[in-house]
């Protein structure tokens, strides 16, 4: 096989689909590739390959070693098909302007953890796959950004589900705020065990009883963080003895711990520790406000609104790539820093109380309902509902989008979605018909730059 070395892959392809393509013609490019997200942004070398395939151009991408270099060296490319040689060498078989499917991966966190559908950094990326094979999102994109996602493949948006445990106390959320990274919630599932009622909840800005009763917002503020800094006092103490349990049992001091371990440490604990911090803990949380949630319901986190997801609320997350948080209070060990930030959070916190967003009618049709969920300035988030069996034309925008199905079974490019199962749609595609193919309604969330 013929390897082009190039320092700029999209460039190579354009020459290439420039000319008069034959059947059975390949296009393969080695280049390196800087790991950005990656500690001193180690470079890796890169292979991809790209043929016409029915007027499509189908491609693949994997890391380069010589290894493989040998193996492709001594193969005859004369009716060269790139299908057989993905499953032959395991590699994914991708198409460039049709959805691709988006592979997560897990993030474990104190409170349960966060299913990272798009992630890009040294926690860990999220893969692209064809169903059989994958290939990390990060190379894919370096293949051709432009087509793929309009030149911003290194600020893709963040789609997660973040899955608390139920365990109250132990499933709740860091309460944080953000100065900049612009977060939508939509709420897919609520454990009927930590809530049987069926409504959960989230801990939103403070509670407008509580800082009525203040002569002032200063003196608000004040008696908050005071109230913050006697439960870490206590919180700390906790945490130092829990360090020494898990030195004991030889388990690294920043990974997280079941919630059945940690409540049993808490058992053991003298009883005027517990009470100290069950009673710290709720003089704290006295100052806070509550939201309750249920399935469907949309949460959109203003800047500097601290807000704290709780225990048994699974959702589904949108936000801007920017790891930036500050950290009021959290009822266990921060596993990821070394402090807490309140005292610089609360004097920028905002005191409002956010209610949930009116969702915004933007296009009804034969089977279809449309509705904006968010508008922020860098991205937007729609909810399409579509009647069984009926259909919706994904336009093409000439940005990327993110398309995550929440009820049913749809069809969009070839792929069958299921529940929480997601798709990148290409920067440069065409309109592709998206198909509820259950007996019930079907809703999916679609995501896309601005």
């Amino acid at each position: 096989m013929d390897i082009l070395r190039t320092k700029n892959p999209e460039h190579a392809l354009e020459q290439w689909l420039a000319k008069s393509v034959t059947p059975w013609d390949y296009l393969a490019v080695r280049y390196e590739y800087v790991q950005y997200y990656l500690p001193d942004s180690p470079v890796i070398e890169l292979l991809a390959i790209f043929q016409q395939l029915e007027g499509q151009t189908t491609f693949t991408v994997t890391a380069l070693d010589k290894l493989l270099v040998d193996q492709l060296a001594v193969l005859d490319y004369d009716c060269f098909d790139l299908g057989d040689f993905c499953v032959a060498y395991g590699f994914p078989l991708l198409f460039l302007d049709r959805p691709m499917r988006l592979e997560p991966v897990a993030i474990g966190k104190p409170w349960g953890r966060e299913i990272w559908f798009t992630g890009i950094e040294q926690r860990g990326q999220s893969y692209v796959s064809d169903g059989v094979a994958r290939s990390p999102l990060p190379w894919v994109l370096s293949a051709a950004p432009r087509r793929l996602a309009a030149g911003a493949e290194r600020h893709i948006n963040l789609l997660k589900i973040l899955d608390p445990l139920p365990e109250e106390v132990y499933g709740d959320l860091y309460f944080e705020l953000h100065e900049e990274k612009r977060e939508v919630y939509v709420v897919t599932h609520i454990d009927r065990q930590a809530w049987p009622e069926g409504k959960g909840a989230i801990r939103f800005g403070f509670d407008p009883e509580v800082k009525a009763s203040y002569a002032s917002e200063d003196d608000f503020r004040s008696d908050f963080l005071a109230a913050v800094k006697r439960y870490e006092a206590v919180r700390r103490k906790i945490d130092d003895l829990f360090d020494q349990r898990r030195e004991v049992l030889g388990i690294d001091a920043n990974v997280p711990v079941p919630a059945s371990c940690l409540q049993d440490w808490f058992d053991e604990l003298p009883e005027h520790l517990q009470q100290q911090e069950r009673q710290l803990r709720e003089d704290m949380n006295r100052f806070t406000a509550l939201l309750p949630l249920s399935v469907g319901n949309v949460v959109k986190v203003p800047l500097l609104t601290p807000h704290a997801l709780q225990h048994g609320v699974r959702t589904v997350e949108f936000q801007t790539p920017v790891y930036e948080r500050r950290i009021l209070s959290f009822a266990q060990k921060v596993l990821t820093q070394g402090h807490w930030d309140t005292e610089q959070a609360v004097t920028m916190m905002s005191l409002e109380t956010p209610d949930l967003p009116q969702l915004t009618i933007l296009e009804e049709g034969l089977g279809y309902l449309l509705v904006e969920v968010v508008a922020f300035d860098d991205f937007r988030v729609w909810r399409l509902t579509l009647l069984p069996g009926s259909g919706y034309l994904v336009p093409a925008t000439g940005y990327y989008g993110l398309l995550m199905a929440i009820d049913g079974v749809v069809v969009l490019g070839g792929h069958h979605l299921l529940k929480e199962e997601a798709v990148l749609l290409p920067a440069e595609r065409t309109e592709t018909l998206l198909i509820n193919q259950s007996a019930e309604d079907a809703v999916v969330l679609i995501a896309r730059p601005t």
